[in-house]
């Protein structure tokens, strides 16, 4: 099981390594190359391809900056005529704050082209169950600004109160920058108690910011799964529904003119991979900043099959 709260300075691109390794067997199957092609950006790999898959954090954006030339690269290969769209597991806020963001970094990215794990999150909520089934109120792990009445279901934020986790009827987690290792603790308690679906909006362990790693709603989903009797259902990368969404909003291209572009090998490239589309790890952003990939990929046997240092 994965231990509870790690000391901030304990966060480190290979701490997080391992621990996508451990839960490496819950992760999906996928074929790789047998070796990777080294290439100095997306504009490289314009005529190659179609459509570009675009993962957010470390690849357009490392906390609330931009990756350097990122902007550019993007606008390149929109004046292309290709369609760039980001593929996202930031679960935190709706799609339209992120546009906001984006434009504030220097991007232009419509509704259309931004795809985040919420969005398969509530795609999942709306088609899943009958009206009958659904259950009448969810817990959410959120940050205070998070807008839980876009959600497509009753959602209340968790706080500290033990009898709130014991009422709702099931659990979401979409962001975890406010949840505190008792608000975790209250959470497999209840659980233990009355086991109840839990459906998380983010499946990353951790996300890169400017000066440190942050702990994400996976981290924290993963240590429910030992609980029995109870289910964790995931959407966002590396899991199929997120595609499934992108490519449908895109009219389905042919998988061989789609490139996944990412800086993770756990989440983006193995979520790619598994997909069936082509694969780009980003390594001079990121989870890999400025670090030697190659014993990483050796020891996940995750091969993308493209790597760049800058998109």
């Amino acid at each position: 099981m994965i231990e509870t709260y790690p000391n901030t300075d304990e966060v480190t691109a290979k701490w997080a390594f391992e621990r996508y390794q451990a839960i490496r067997h819950t992760l999906p199957a996928a074929n790789f190359p047998a070796a990777s092609t080294q290439v100095g950006g997306l504009t490289d790999l314009a005529n190659h391809f179609d459509v570009f898959l675009l993962d957010a954090f470390g690849v357009l954006n490392v906390g609330q900056s931009a990756v350097k030339n990122a902007p550019e690269a993007v606008q390149a290969l929109q004046l292309a005529g290709k369609k760039v769209m980001v593929l996202t597991n930031g679960a935190s806020l709706p799609v339209k704050e992120a546009q906001i963001k984006f434009k504030n970094l220097g991007f232009n990215f419509t509704l259309e082209y931004i795809v985040a794990s919420r969005d398969a999150l509530c795609h999942g909520l709306t088609h899943r169950f009958t009206q009958k089934q659904c259950p009448t109120l969810w817990g959410v792990m959120a940050r205070p600004d998070s807008q839980l009445h876009t959600l497509p279901v009753d959602g209340v934020m968790l706080g500290e109160d033990a009898s709130l986790f014991d009422k709702v009827n099931g659990f979401i987690l979409l962001g975890a920058s406010f949840w505190t290792q008792n608000q975790q603790r209250l959470l497999m308690q209840s659980l233990r108690h009355n086991p109840r679906p839990v459906w998380v909006g983010n499946p990353d362990l951790v996300a890169p910011n400017e000066d440190h790693f942050s702990l994400e709603p996976g981290y924290f989903a993963h240590q429910l799964s030992h609980i029995g009797g109870v289910t964790v259902h995931f959407f966002g990368k590396p899991y199929s529904a997120i595609y499934e969404l992108a490519c449908a909003r895109l009219k389905h291209p042919p998988k061989q003119r789609i490139l996944m572009v990412g800086d993770t090998l756990h989440t983006d490239i193995l979520g790619g991979a598994a997909y069936g589309v082509k694969t780009a790890l980003v390594t001079g952003h990121g989870l890999f900043a400025n670090l030697d990939v190659t014993p990483y990929i050796a020891q996940s046997g995750i091969i993308p099959d493209y790597i760049m240092v800058s998109p």
